[in-house]
């Protein structure tokens, strides 16, 4: 490819490699290059985050994964990466860092069968690439099956790759989780996952904040949720609060907008006189 295309923190572009699997992100909060890994391929989630920006969306899990096809592509990705002229084509200078592998992509990525696999075929490619302990292996998730002992224990597995989780909370009362998420959720239960998953492997909290229909979430709504989170701030390592960056694909898009980097902050302040370490990309 000789096209020179600048990914960027709002460009999300993931045919520019034109693989299966991987694709590469600007991340704003990993701050670098993040080599997404998408088990999601059918555009098939458990939720539907009404801010998420998946287009053709739909409620389901992820087809089986082709594991040689997944390593084929990462193997030649990383290389292209560290050994080829990647960064020089798509990365503009100051963000040509190799920050993170990250299982994120178009849906849940727990709810792969294969995620226990995936996880060890990681880590033999990390370790030929001299890259194992040395870069980030991060699980952004919806945390919903973070109670199966399957995933907990490739949690167990994912902490000893220099991993960690991002464990989505983005309400802290049922009617707010129903709202942002449109799952039929109870909080407390949602907690229990959390906390699991936190004595499993390093675990933040990763909550969207926003406007909808022009109304930024309300005073019972913020309290709700210092009330839920609170109850984790001895377990987890600390909060990353962000707000809109890309367009949502989903129906509520032209009711979302993104709130002010000021209010975002006075939230952070709350969350910090919790007790907890806060990250904001407004």
């Amino acid at each position: 490819m000789t096209t020179k295309i600048h990914l960027t923190t709002t460009d999300h572009n993931r045919d520019v490699v034109g693989l299966k699997y991987i694709y590469p992100v600007i991340s704003r909060r990993a701050g670098g290059v993040s080599v997404g890994i998408n088990l999601n391929v059918n555009n098939a989630c458990n939720w539907r985050c009404i801010y998420c920006n998946v287009p053709n969306l739909t409620r389901g899990s992820p087809p089986p994964i082709e594991l040689n096809i997944l390593e084929q592509e990462l193997r030649g990705f990383l290389h292209d990466l560290l050994h080829g002229d990647f960064m020089q084509r798509h990365v503009q200078e100051g963000d040509r860092q190799l920050k993170d592998i990250a299982f994120s992509g178009n849906g849940e990525p727990t709810s792969a069968k294969e995620f226990p696999q995936v996880l060890t075929l990681v880590e033999n490619v990390l370790r030929d690439f001299d890259l194992l302990g040395k870069i980030k292996v991060r699980l952004i998730t919806n945390g919903s099956l973070m109670d199966k002992p399957l995933v907990l224990e490739s949690m167990k597995h994912l902490a000893t790759l220099n991993g960690e989780v991002w464990f989505k909370v983005d309400g802290g009362s049922k009617a707010a989780i129903a709202r942002v998420n449109d799952v039929n959720l109870n909080p407390e239960s949602h907690l229990q996952r959390l906390r699991q998953c936190a004595e499993a492997c390093p675990t933040f909290i990763q909550t969207c904040m926003f406007s909808l229909d022009g109304v930024p979430p309300s005073e019972a709504d913020i309290s709700d949720y210092l009330a839920l989170i609170s109850q984790a701030k001895d377990v987890i390592k600390g909060v990353h609060l962000y707000g809109l960056a890309r367009r949502s694909e989903q129906a509520e898009v032209d009711r979302l907008s993104r709130l002010p980097a000021e209010w975002l902050e006075a939230v952070a302040q709350r969350i910090r006189e919790c007790g907890m370490t806060v990250y904001v990309s407004p």
